[in-house]
């Protein structure tokens, strides 16, 4: 039950940030609550991690973004804040994103009785990532949440928690949506 209540709540977070709508971060932060309990029980300490990190985030984007909305109001501007990162950011992302994640699947396989721990690592550090983009507004982190969304199917699968893979489906669908409508948002603004 309490997987079920986490999942729909991810959804419409999900759904919502595609949407570029405000309130996606109350439905994070709902969801969040709930997943941090789950992964715990899970031995997911990385995912775990990541879960308090979005609880924290969630705060964080719904007062970033509504001092872009009030920006936007106060000077009259009806445009996006969307931007693009160029590729050679892109590669010092990905590489640091690959070493961090090393370090900390190993010291999971060497400290904690983590599953699947390097996996867990790298989903978390690049959704980490991935999640301050969508709190800058990069709209590349669509493309990166594509790619996590695919191995943390195969990650939460993997620890029998069945219907949070199947979110990850829905989460790959939603972002592939996100992606594109951000750069219609995009387009529509210039």
């Amino acid at each position: 039950m309490l997987e079920t209540i986490a999942v729909l709540f991810s959804i419409i977070y999900v759904i919502l940030a595609a949407k570029e709508n405000i309130w996606c971060w109350v439905a994070a932060a709902i969801s969040v609550a709930l997943y941090i309990y789950i992964c715990y029980n899970a031995k997911l300490y990385a995912e775990t991690a990541l879960q308090i990190f979005y609880f924290l985030m969630a705060i964080v984007g719904y007062y970033s973004w509504k001092g872009l909305k009030n920006k936007d109001e106060n000077t009259k501007i009806n445009k996006s804040d969307i931007t693009e990162l160029k590729l050679k950011h892109h590669c010092f992302v990905i590489i640091l994103g690959a070493l961090i994640s090393f370090v900390f699947g190993f010291i999971l396989s060497i400290y904690t009785d983590a599953k699947i721990p390097l996996l867990d690592s790298l989903t978390t550090t690049f959704s980490i990532i991935a999640t301050i983009m969508v709190i800058k507004k990069v709209i590349e982190n669509w493309l990166y949440f594509i790619a996590i969304n695919i191995a943390s199917i195969y990650l939460y699968y993997s620890r029998d928690l069945d219907l949070t893979a199947v979110l990850f489906i829905l989460y790959t669908i939603i972002a592939i949506y996100g992606y594109f409508n951000w750069l219609k948002l995009i387009k529509k603004s210039d």
